[in-house]
């Protein structure tokens, strides 16, 4: 496995530009299955988890063509050839999940395995589930495999979910864009990227409105055709960078960065003494004078702050002039980063939910691991501000999320390099 290994103390300056999101673009990848003309997507990420869900659409049938390199995906299935995903292709990236409401609303009938994805707690599918039972699906499991169908073609309905699910609202619109009547969602995420799979869906004849709200009205059509559409930037690469630029100084412009989808991590960069500001070619970010202070985090639903950018907000908070407690109110078993980075001198305590958090002078590089995709960028961002050499181990993480990540940050000032394999 790839190590990367960072000589911190030194500052960021230049720009780095944003990606298209990771997490809006794995959905719309999955509503090409909708589409019986192509759908031709721009802005790209290529990412290990992009490039996975290429090879399950594949599978099913479908025509990709996306050289290596180029951020234009093309999209056509036409004819879909399969509607069985298999565990080997599910069970490494939870997203590919997401091909199931798609199967069912356009050919009547899906054969899905439960998915897998990061060890960051149960992460259950439940209410994917009841949202195409309410559509009038019939769902068995078996043998670790969804078998949902809808012979007749599935039925507007209104959805209440129990608790705001990010993932439970893209997979019901993704379904109820071709079934009968007015499907009404109640309680839905209001990310961007719901926002975002709304605007593409509409583009290619779907008809979705409150995407963005807590209610979103969706009235079925009989079929979707093709287009283009541009994935936005992404808010959690955009984040990640903006707290890097504060936990090593400097001052970066993040090419791209869309102020409007950050507005709760800008609000607490600013109480931590970091200066953010708003330009026509994205967001600048610099380190103000003196120290970083000491800011407590709840993470929450959008516009809340978001819980992807927690574990780059506790690294930076490691530095900070004061103590700091962060409540990880989304997932459980979120805090694994913590342990690493009190090899680095870091001075954590967990309890629970609840991570309490004392800045110290000065963090030293050590041999750290990365367990998770958004822990793995939490150690890079707490290695550029540390003393000495960090060697971070199992950064195949970051490649699931991060684009480019050691050239972005070398061409401002970081020193960071890959090595193969691992000690």
């Amino acid at each position: 496995m790839d190590r990367l290994s960072i000589h911190g103390g030194g500052p960021l300056n230049g720009v780095i530009p944003i990606s298209g999101a990771k997490n809006s673009a794995l959905k719309l990848m999955a509503a090409a299955l909708l589409c019986d003309q192509p759908l031709q997507l721009s802005s790209m990420p290529n990412l290990a988890d992009t490039r996975f869900m290429a090879r399950l659409l594949e599978q099913l049938g479908v025509r990709v063509d996306w050289p290596a390199g180029s951020s234009v995906c093309r999209l056509d299935a036409e004819t879909i050839s399969s509607t069985i995903a298999p565990y080997d292709l599910v069970r490494k990236m939870r997203a590919t999940f997401n091909v199931l409401g798609p199967l069912l609303a356009r050919i009547g009938h899906a054969t899905v395995s439960l998915p897998g994805g990061c060890a960051i707690g149960a992460r259950p599918v439940d209410l994917h589930l009841k949202a195409f039972e309410a559509m009038g699906a019939d769902i068995v499991i078996e043998q670790g495999y969804v078998k949902a169908a809808a012979l007749r073609g599935l039925k507007g309905a209104h959805i209440l979910f129990p608790f705001v699910s990010v993932g439970a609202t893209e997979h019901a619109m993704l379904a109820a864009v071709l079934a009968d009547g007015e499907t009404v969602l109640e309680n839905a995420a209001c990310e961007p990227e719901i926002a975002d799979l709304a605007f593409c869906l509409n583009s290619v004849g779907a008809r979705i409105t409150g995407a963005g709200t807590p209610i979103i009205r969706i009235q079925g059509v009989s079929r979707l055709g093709g287009g283009r559409y541009d994935v936005i930037p992404d808010r959690i690469e955009a984040g990640t960078y903006a707290i890097a630029a504060a936990a090593a100084g400097g001052e970066v412009l993040l090419e791209g960065a869309r102020g409007e989808d950050l507005v709760s991590l800008i609000d607490h960069l600013r109480l931590a003494g970091v200066r953010v500001v708003a330009e026509e070619r994205g967001l600048r970010v610099s380190r103000a004078d003196g120290p970083i202070h000491a800011v407590d985090v709840d993470t929450a639903p959008h516009p809340g702050f978001p819980t992807d950018l927690q574990a780059q907000f506790m690294a930076l908070m490691t530095i900070a002039d004061g103590t700091s407690l962060i409540r990880e109110n989304i997932f459980e078993n979120r805090f694994m980063h913590a342990p690493e980075l009190n090899r680095l001198g870091a001075d954590i305590t967990v309890r629970g939910r609840e991570a309490t958090v004392r800045g110290v002078r000065q963090l030293k590089g050590a041999q750290v691991m990365a367990t998770d995709l958004r822990a793995s960028v939490s150690l890079v961002i707490a290695a550029l501000a540390a003393e000495g050499e960090t060697m971070v181990n199992r950064v195949y993480h970051l490649d699931r999320g991060f684009e480019r990540l050691e050239e972005k940050l070398g061409r401002c000032g970081a020193r960071i390099t890959r090595l193969s394999g691992s000690i």
